[in-house]
């Protein structure tokens, strides 16, 4: 199983964003240092809280910052790009970071966005397919590719890089709470990213929503793969689960408050309590209803195998990135994950190390009396090389200390 970032980022109206930026890039160097996966950078043009305009530029700077992470785009929207830009874009980036790309897709997510472009909302994620659907022909085809599309035309064209990765590097769609994503998953043969997992109705019915995947990928005839599955979750580890509730409690509720309820418009996950003051509607409800993992490494794996269980199976998980901590915490958080939970679902645990103490644990007696004898046998011969003569080892060695 992967492990990794989704970043759209949030941050908080009212700060520098020039140190935003400086937090986020140390982050994902962090996550390096720590051995996670992925990185994807989210691509946002309004709205104050989600601040980054360009995953490319952003994703060039943490490759050069970092060794071996995957940096993806999370996502690039694309009806608001032309996709021989798109396309020209990241297969540069693929050959300037010798393959550490992946190309994530969505149709955006913000109607202010989509409003300040002039793009009607209605028509964006029929966009976003004919887009890839174009990006993926300039990757694998030889030239002359001509599209007269409703949205986007080409006209002879070719690019004059291929990615670095053969035949493309990864490419993923965005999938929220409607089929749209899965459906478009199906239709292009793509990986999916679960953005929403964490959202109203983001957990029902998961392994439902990537059958249509599948469904809709037989009818185009292309297969999707559930290891390039990856659901997104907000995420908080520490030491208790008091702890971590304290951690994160007053943050989280700012976000909930300030940016999903005053900022968007969205109840989030309490349309259920449409009257209900803002200040009552809070990160405790989220938790209730499983759509945060909040607690100690113990309660992370626990839910990541209830997961696997409620979906058949994915590929990866995304911990969607936020300032609900402090940063120290923060940082530590995803130590723990990294430490103790990614490595249950590794095999680096079970299949190598768990392997190697469970033998020795059965064994334990044979090598403890063969440890002895190695003791009592040095000594001995030390003795006899000083000529005094053999010392009484059956006591003392039968009191042998750590």
């Amino acid at each position: 199983m992967k492990f990794g970032i989704f970043m759209a980022p949030f941050h908080r109206v009212g700060e520098d964003p020039t140190l935003c930026f400086e937090r986020d890039m140390q982050l994902i160097e962090w996550l390096d240092e720590l051995g996670y996966d992925e990185a994807f950078i989210g691509e946002h043009h309004s709205s104050g809280w989600e601040i980054i305009p360009s995953p490319e530029i952003f994703m060039a700077v943490a490759a050069t910052r970092t060794r071996r992470i995957m940096v993806g785009s999370g996502v690039v929207s694309v009806p608001y790009h032309h996709p021989f830009n798109i396309a020209n874009r990241f297969a540069l980036l693929d050959h300037l970071t010798r393959g550490r790309v992946i190309l994530g897709c969505g149709p955006g997510a913000l109607a202010a966005d989509a409003h300040m472009l002039g793009i009607d909302t209605t028509t964006q994620r029929r966009r976003m397919v004919e887009g890839v659907q174009a990006i993926i022909r300039l990757f694998t085809e030889q030239g002359g590719i001509t599209i007269d599309g409703s949205y986007f035309k080409l006209s002879d064209a070719h690019l004059q890089v291929k990615p670095y990765q053969q035949p493309h590097m990864p490419i993923f769609v965005a999938s929220t709470i409607s089929p749209s994503g899965m459906v478009a998953a199906g239709q292009l043969g793509c990986g999916v990213l679960s953005v929403a997992s964490y959202a109203p109705g983001g957990l029902d019915d998961l392994k439902k929503r990537w059958a249509i995947a599948e469904e809709t990928a037989a009818e185009n005839g292309k297969s999707v793969d559930r290891r390039n599955w990856r659901l997104v979750f907000p995420v908080h580890l520490a030491e208790s689960r008091e702890e971590a509730m304290r951690d994160i409690r007053e943050g989280a509720n700012r976000w909930i408050q300030e940016y999903f309820i005053s900022t968007l418009g969205a109840r989030l996950q309490f349309e259920e309590y449409p009257n209900q003051p803002i200040e009552e509607l809070t990160v405790d409800r989220m938790i209730g209803r499983g759509g945060v993992i909040v607690g100690t490494p113990d309660d992370a794996i626990a839910r990541v195998k209830e997961l696997q269980e409620a979906t058949g199976g994915f590929g990866g998980m995304l911990m969607l990135a936020q300032e609900w901590a402090t940063r120290e915490k923060t940082l530590h958080s995803f130590e723990l994950w990294a430490r103790y939970v990614a490595p249950q679902f590794k095999d680096v645990v079970a299949e190598q190390v768990k392997y190697s103490n469970d033998w020795a644990r059965q064994n334990r007696e044979l090598l403890f009396n063969k440890s002895l004898a190695g003791i009592a046998t040095a000594i001995s011969d030390y003795a006899q090389h000083k000529g005094e003569p053999m010392p009484d080892l059956t006591q003392p060695l039968t009191r042998v200390r750590p």
